[in-house]
C-alpha cells in the first residue's frame, strides 16, 4: 500500500504511540511531546490514515541534531519506508548544516552503515522489576536547585558538545525525585515511560562521584527502572548487575560526516536513551 509522507504533529501522537508500543519501545505521550517540541518529524501514512513510520530530528546548538525514533509498524516493514524517512531527515539536516548524529539498535546499525554512519562507542540498556537498596554510603549528593544550572549545563555541553538546557530542564520537571546533584561534580535527571522509569543522563567528572548520585536516584525512584549505562564504565555496569539489572539490548553511537561524535564520552556515564541523546 502507497504511503503519503507528511509532517509529525499533534495530531499524530496515537499512531506515535501505536508504533513505540509495536516495537516494544519505552516512549510515552509526554516522550513524544517533548521531541515534537525540540525538533521535528516526518510521519508516513496509509490511505485509511494509518501511520504506518516516523523519524524525527532534534537540533542541538546549531551544530548536530540527532536523528530518532526511525519505527515502522510490524506489518508494514521491509518495505522501504524507514529508509524512505531517514533519507527526508538527513536531507533536511544537510541542507541545514547539520552532522547527523544517532544511536543505533543492531538491527538498525547495518542500515545506518549504509547510509555513511560511521560507530563510535557503545552502551547497553540495563532494566530492574526490584532493585536491592545500594549498600553505599551517599556524601554530597542533594536535590537539585535553581543555582546548579549554570556549572550543571557547563558540565553537560562539555560532555554532549552542546546546550541541551530545554531537555534538561523537561526532564527535571518531569520526575524532580530523581533530579539529583553532587556540588559541581555531577548531576543526574531521570523520567517516566510507557514500561518503566528511566533514569539518565547521568554526568560526572569522576566514576566515584556517577555511583553515588545512582545510588541516592535507586533509593528515591520505584522499580521497574530502565538504565542505559555506557560501555567504558564497566564497574558501574557490574555494579548495577548486582544490585539487581539484568542486560535488555545494546546499542551504538553513531556519527555521519564528521571524524566523531560531539562532546566528551569519558564524563558520561548514564545517556538520556537512545532517541534523546
Amino acid at each position: 500500500m502507497e504511503g503519503i509522507e507528511h509532517p509529525l504533529g499533534e495530531r499524530h501522537l496515537a499512531g506515535c504511540l501505536a508504533l513505540s508500543r509495536a516495537a516494544s519501545w519505552n516512549q510515552n505521550e509526554a516522550d513524544w511531546r517533548l521531541m515534537l517540541a525540540l525538533g521535528r518529524g516526518w510521519g508516513l501514512s496509509l490511505a485509511d490514515g494509518t501511520l504506518a513510520a516516523t523519524t524525527l530530528v532534534l537540533p542541538y546548538g546549531g551544530r548536530f541534531a540527532w536523528v530518532s525514533m526511525v519505527l515502522v509498524l510490524p506489518e508494514h516493514r521491509r518495505m522501504g519506508y524507514a529508509s524512505r524517512l531517514l533519507r527526508v531527515a538527513l536531507d533536511d539536516l544537510e541542507s541545514g548544516g547539520l552532522t547527523p548524529v544517532l544511536d543505533a539498535t543492531p538491527a538498525g546499525r547495518e542500515v545506518y552503515r549504509r547510509e555513511g554512519f560511521a560507530e563510535q562507542w557503545s552502551f547497553s540498556r540495563l532494566a530492574a522489576k526490584s532493585v536491592s537498596t545500594p549498600p553505599l554510603t551517599v556524601q554530597g549528593v542533594r536535590a537539585l536547585g535553581e543555582g546548579d544550572w549554570g556549572w550543571m549545563l557547563e558540565l553537560d555541553g562539555m560532555a554532549f558538545g552542546a546546550s541541551r538546557e530545554r531537555l534538561l530542564r523537561a526532564l527535571a520537571r518531569r520526575m524532580p525525585e530523581a533530579a539529583l546533584v553532587r556540588e559541581a561534580g555531577g548531576f543526574i535527571l531521570g523520567r517516566d515511560g510507557g514500561d518503566a522509569r528511566q533514569l539518565g543522563p547521568l554526568v560526572a567528572r569522576d566514576a566515584g562521584t556517577a555511583k553515588a548520585l545512582l545510588a541516592q536516584a535507586l533509593r528515591l525512584v520505584e522499580p521497574p527502572i530502565y538504565v542505559d549505562v555506557v560501555d567504558h564504565a564497566p564497574a558501574l555496569r557490574e555494579w548495577l548487575e548486582a544490585r539487581g539489572f539484568v542486560f535488555q539490548r545494546p546499542f551504538t553511537r553513531m556519527v555521519r560526516g564528521a571524524a566523531r561524535a560531539p562532546g566528551d564520552e569519558r564524563y558520561v556515564f548514564l545517556v538520556a536513551g537512545p532517541e534523546l541523546g
